[in-house]
């Protein structure tokens, strides 16, 4: 049996969409919702909620670690390496002002997944050893990132050439207003996988967008 670290690690290289949502408090329908996205073909999600107490990370990451193990999927934490610790998630996610990826790596230890946001070339190129995955963007401008720019396509591009002439490259995930409209040019860009928010947290029918997202990913090859 393989040791958990690198199980996580193939499941990641697998993956193609990776849903980013709160816990739902106002919807009040999380457990349905997971199970409904990750049914539909979410490989990871996400749980990001801002300004939580770490008892409400703890009590809303029970539902996603259940979900998950029930489907097969990844669950991260957002921000905490100390809570995903507690909570058993299979990693967490830093953005460029949280802790950095090397003491994060001190806490979860070496078989939790640790993810990185870039938002431009630079930040991309000088990502820690650390990071098991990235995300580059938000490719437009959105309201899950007040205040962020758009990146546009060209760090899409960046990354698309960095991982394809590195030694070892490493997963990496489009984000930021990526929805059915936007996705063509993505990948068209080079990207392979995306981090969906607002495209199915929003929808009438989150499953249903999930669905024609990956419909959509169909025929191209995960790099």
């Amino acid at each position: 049996m393989p040791a958990p670290g690198e199980a996580r690690r193939d499941r990641l290289a697998r993956a193609r969409l990776y849903l980013v949502t709160g816990a739902r408090q106002r919807e009040g329908d999380l457990p349905g919702f997971l199970e409904a996205v990750l049914a539909a073909g979410a490989d990871i999600v996400q749980l990001r909620e801002k300004d939580a107490e770490a008892r409400d990370l703890l009590r809303w990451s029970v539902e996603f670690r259940g979900a998950a193990d029930r489907h097969g999927a990844l669950f991260i934490l957002n921000d905490r390496p100390d809570v995903a610790l507690a909570a058993g998630a299979d990693g967490v996610h830093l953005g460029q002002d949280d802790l950095p990826p090397a003491w994060a790596r001190g806490i979860v230890g070496p078989d939790l997944l640790i993810g990185l946001s870039t938002h431009a070339t630079g930040e991309y190129d000088a990502s820690a050893p650390e990071a098991d995955y990235l995300c580059t963007g938000p490719i437009h401008e959105t309201p899950t990132k007040p205040g962020r720019p758009a990146t546009g396509l060209g760090l899409v591009r960046h990354a698309a050439a960095r991982e394809r002439g590195g030694s070892e490259p490493r997963p990496w995930f489009a984000i930021g207003g990526v929805d059915p409209a936007t996705l063509p040019d993505v990948i068209e860009a080079g990207a392979s996988r995306i981090a969906i928010v607002r495209a199915v947290t929003d929808a009438q029918d989150p499953a249903d967008a999930v669905r024609r997202l990956r419909a959509e990913m169909q025929g191209f090859p995960v790099s």
